[in-house]
């Protein structure tokens, strides 16, 4: 299909925010963290969420600020958006390639098959396998070069400016960013970082693609 002139062979996503819903694996870590301190959770959240709003990394800035130790992260709280199967299957039966490029733990593919997204996807580039993390272009170009696809001929469907559309715009990739998560709260600090196309859900994809 064509967007903007461009021919789209290829669809990648981020996981996190994106693909699956992570608000019950961040409150389950703040929990953790606040666990034994005087810090509220109610607090945390707050500082954390005007921290993002500054442009900065909300969590870990906020985990400064109070002082706190950076707990393990629970992938088993997190859930499939909604409108993530069905949505995903119809870019599958359209005939897109489909993709993930994300910051995982080691297991991102079993815990796609566990959630029944797995059979959608024939690449997975996951940082824990990789040996790259966004924003690195390298995990980007590597699973194009594992698509064999072209950056122009791809898109890259993430939540966050820093780690998903500036990279995946710097080397030529079309970008969607959907408005989920912390991640939307600054605005873009430049044009690398303003996406091509914003959604506020997966189903509006199938507006474009």
């Amino acid at each position: 299909m064509y967007i903007y002139s461009r021919h789209i062979d290829w669809v990648f996503f981020d996981i996190g925010s994106t693909l699956v819903n992570e608000e019950k694996a961040y409150a389950h870590r703040i929990r953790d963290m606040i666990r034994g301190t005087p810090v509220t959770f109610d607090s945390f959240v707050e500082k954390r969420d005007l921290f993002a709003k500054e442009g900065l990394n909300g969590e870990q800035k906020a985990i400064e600020y109070f002082g706190l130790t950076k707990t393990p992260w629970h992938s088993e709280d997190e859930v499939p958006f909604d409108d993530c199967a069905q949505t995903l299957s119809a870019l599958y039966r359209k005939g897109y390639g489909l993709g993930v490029i994300a910051n995982q733990n080691p297991g991102a593919k079993q815990r796609l098959d566990a959630w029944g997204l797995g059979r959608y996807f024939a690449v997975i580039a996951s940082s824990a396998e990789m040996g790259a993390a966004k924003p690195d272009r390298e995990i980007f170009l590597r699973a194009l070069a594992m698509a064999s696809c072209r950056p122009e001929n791809a898109v890259m469907v993430g939540d966050r400016a820093d780690n998903d559309i500036r990279p995946a715009k710097e080397i030529g990739m079309l970008t969607i960013q959907v408005t989920r998560g912390t991640g939307v709260y600054p605005p873009p600090s430049d044009a690398a970082e303003a996406p091509d196309i914003t959604v506020g859900s997966l189903k509006e994809l199938l507006r474009y693609l």
